[in-house]
């Protein structure tokens, strides 16, 4: 919601009107001329011109406008969820149906929406009253934020500029909270777009039923994902020294056997070391798909000296290494002998990110299936899932679990070959994570208001690199190392896109919120949650945050729809929690007893009591909305 005030845009002022659309000819009067015959004639506006003037002066008398639905609100039984926030900026800027918790009067004449994660903003820094607590009262309905104090150091901004913040909460379990921002950029499908997509998989399951060749990759797929590629394949790579090729299979003969030979499967792994020339191999395991017999399992001694076994990744060691004289040019002879076959197909070679086993063979094969591919990565792509996250979720079990003894490549190329036959077993659309779900730029892309499908662009500016994560396929991503940048970043790519993003963390920062994520492979002690700046510290960063939104709010062009929200609370305490619970359950899965744990870091039912307390508060935030 805005402010109302003498000067805003919402209120049809005439002190705004020279920010009417351009039009050409600019032809608001009368023009006077002489023609051939010295005679006076006046020229008219053309009928185009007049139709812009027509309706942009029925967007000045009827501006868009929120209005928060507190009936609606109070019989949802909880606040607004990021979800909602999502649904809202595809209901402006694609074809999302409306949303029930708010109404958007003359939403179509909306220009532009922009959107800022900003956490650390809290209801006292706006001097909002306290969320009620009485069983009469709701706590999530919008609270009117009083007006700035001329002396507050705070956010004038903010209070100046909306008039209500309606309490949000953020994603997760009871013991836990999840990424708002996942929450944000990610949705489910419309109920159109899913029945296509069945459809699509129905198809491709009734061919090739039980054939693993199904999920080999395309040429694009390698290509994109950095595949060492055949020369007969595509003329991409160019093999340096000492790499060699899987030959190319011969076409088959017309008058071959109709009965055609299925292609051996074979799941590989590779593991290495750190030489003078980066990493080399040093062993390499295969086996067989149909029989799950290892065929193949060799240490090879790198050609230079050895500068790290990398034990806690590889499991080799240099007492392993000390005897062994096989080198890589050996192994490459032996698995060109066994994937060259004189009278079979070429076989399938099967890997979790198999591009790095390849490189670290130094061979270009030209059918590949890669799990870290087949599989999804919960958060999509361009993500991978992890091997070990993959075979626990979905085969219920555990590896590399050996700590600093390393990985066991006969482990993890049997974790893929099980991944494999559950795929099989269970279709094309087994793993593939969150396969109903989609970024919201797919969804705008499909938008068939405004400009027809594909004409919304979009924009993520963001600290980190956006275009690997959450903006990955957005328009245009924008990396920032700080506040200052994102700033920078939104004023400038704001002109040219429909649907902006930007996030703002300096303020959480300075509160100490910005804490490590805790892991649960550690028995130590959890760190201690991040301190707060100090109070003059603080200050100076409440009023740059004021300072740069102040900006970036006078630059944004007229009926453009400014979304703040802050995601969540303070989650220091909740993070120390979930710290030591990780901490004491790593120590017992590791074969200690309560008694030989510290007390300290016991984890009792009292601190479980507490960790869901501590969850609600976190997963407490605020939205604000406004339209300029």
């Amino acid at each position: 919601m805005k402010r109302s005030q003498a000067s805003s845009p919402l209120q049809g002022s005439s002190s705004h009107s020279h920010k009417k659309l351009k039009v050409s000819p600019p032809a608001s009067q009368g023009v006077v001329q002489d023609n051939e015959d010295g005679e006076e004639w006046t020229k008219v506006e053309n009928r185009k011109t007049k139709k812009v003037k027509k309706i942009e002066s029925s967007l000045e008398k009827n501006p868009p406008r929120f209005m928060y639905v507190s009936g609606e609100i109070v019989k949802r039984k909880e606040a607004v969820r990021v979800e909602d926030i999502r649904d809202l900026v595809l209901h402006l800027i694609g074809d999302a149906p409306p949303i029930g918790w708010l109404k958007v009067e003359n939403s179509r004449s909306i220009q532009k929406v922009v959107t800022l994660l900003i956490p650390g903003l809290t209801p006292s820094l706006l001097a909002l009253p306290p969320l009620p607590t009485s069983a009469t009262a709701n706590p999530n309905v919008p609270l009117s934020i009083p007006l700035p104090d001329a002396s507050s150091t705070d956010i004038p901004f903010i209070a100046s500029t909306f008039s209500h913040a309606c309490p949000t909460r953020a994603p997760g379990e009871p013991t836990r909270m999840h990424s708002v921002l996942s929450a944000f950029f990610h949705g489910p499908v419309s109920g159109e777009e899913k029945k296509k997509r069945i459809q699509q998989r129905l198809k491709s399951e009734r061919a090739l039923e039980k054939d693993p060749s199904r999920y080999m990759l395309s040429l694009e797929q390698m290509i994109e994902n950095d595949y060492p590629i055949p020369s007969y394949m595509a003329d991409l790579f160019q093999k340096p020294p000492g790499w060699v090729e899987t030959p190319e299979a011969p076409q088959e003969s017309l008058l071959s056997s109709p009965l055609k030979k299925k292609a051996k499967v074979y799941a590989i792994d590779c593991e290495m070391c750190l030489t003078e020339d980066g990493k080399e191999l040093t062993r390499v395991c295969i086996i067989d798909y149909t029989s799950g017999i290892v065929i193949y399992d060799q240490l090879v001694k790198p050609s230079k000296p050895i500068i790290d076994y990398l034990t806690r990744w590889s499991g080799i060691t240099e007492e392993a290494l000390a005897p062994i004289n096989t080198t890589l040019a050996e192994v490459q002879d032996r698995l060109l002998n066994l994937l060259s076959p004189p009278s079979a197909p070429t076989p399938i070679l099967l890997g979790h990110s198999l591009e790095s086993d390849l490189k670290a063979l130094k061979l270009c094969h030209p059918f590949c299936i890669d799990t870290a591919i087949v599989y999804h990565h919960p958060r999509g792509r361009p993500l991978k899932p992890g091997l070990a996250w993959l075979t626990k979720k979905w085969c219920g079990r555990e590896i590399q679990t050996r700590g600093e003894g390393g990985h066991d490549p006969e482990e993890d190329a049997r974790a893929c070959l099980d991944l494999l036959k559950k795929k099989i077993e269970n279709g094309p659309g087994f793993g593939e994570f969150k396969i109903d779900y989609e970024s919201i730029f797919e969804r705008m892309s499909r938008a068939v208001g405004r400009g027809g499908p594909g004409s919304i662009r979009s924009a993520v500016v963001d600290h980190g690199n956006p275009a690997v994560m959450h903006g990955a396929k957005a328009n245009t991503s924008v990396p920032c190392t700080n506040d200052a940048e994102v700033l920078e970043g939104l004023l400038q790519v704001i002109p040219a896109h429909e649907f902006s993003f930007g996030r703002f963390t300096a303020l959480a920062d300075a509160m100490g919120w910005l804490t490590p994520k805790a892991t649960s492979d550690s028995t130590a002690a959890p760190s201690e949650p991040h301190p707060s700046a100090s109070p003059t510290s603080l200050t100076s960063t409440i009023s740059n945050l004021n300072t740069q939104l102040t900006e970036l709010h006078r630059s944004l062009p007229y009926r453009t729809a400014l979304i703040i929200f802050t995601g969540h609370s303070d989650p220091r305490r909740m993070t120390a929690l979930n710290a030591r619970k990780s901490a004491f359950e790593a120590a017992l899965r590791s074969g200690k007893t309560a008694e030989d744990i510290d007390k300290d870091m016991w984890w009792t039912s009292s601190d479980a009591r507490e960790l869901e307390e501590v969850v609600e508060i976190a997963k407490r935030g605020l939205l604000f909305l406004g339209i300029k």
